[in-house]
C-alpha cells in the first residue's frame, strides 16, 4: 500500500498515560501513521495550563503550527505571543514551552525524526 492514514484524536494520548492530562494532550501518531523519518504531535494545552516541563534537540529544527486558541510560546528567554494559524520555528538547541490562554491551546508540531535527540528541560517557567 502506498499511505496511511490515522485520524489524530484516535492516536493514545501519551500526556493522559504519563499522568499529565489534567494539563494537556499529546499525541505522536509517528507509529501509526508509519513515518520513517518525520516526526510529529498533536498537542493540546488545557485552558489556563502550561506544559510541565520544555524540551530541545540537537539536531531537530521543529516546526510549530497553532490550529486554534492563543497562549504564550516560551523559546529560551523570549516570550511569543501565539495564536491560530501562526507558524513558530524553533532552531536545535533551543529551549521551547507552551502556555495556553483562557481558551487552550491547540498546535501540531513536525521535525526530522533522529532517535534520542530530545532532552527535557525541568523548571524551565521559573
Amino acid at each position: 500500500m502506498g499511505y496511511d492514514k490515522v485520524n489524530l484524536r484516535e492516536v493514545t494520548d501519551s500526556a493522559a498515560e504519563h499522568g499529565l492530562g489534567e494539563l494537556q494532550e499529546a499525541r505522536f501518531p509517528r507509529e501509526a501513521v508509519g513515518t520513517e523519518t518525520t516526526g510529529f504531535a498533536l498537542i493540546r494545552v488545557k485552558p489556563g495550563r502550561r506544559q510541565p516541563f520544555a524540551h530541545r534537540h540537537g539536531q531537530a529544527e521543529e516546526v510549530h503550527v497553532v490550529l486554534s486558541g492563543s497562549g504564550t510560546m516560551k523559546v529560551d528567554d523570549e516570550r511569543l505571543a501565539v495564536g491560530a494559524l501562526d507558524v513558530v520555528r524553533v532552531d536545535p538547541g533551543s529551549t521551547r514551552a507552551f502556555e495556553a490562554g483562557d481558551e487552550g491551546l491547540e498546535y501540531l508540531v513536525f521535525s526530522p525524526r533522529h532517535s534520542g535527540d530530545a532532552e527535557m528541560v525541568e523548571g524551565f517557567w521559573d
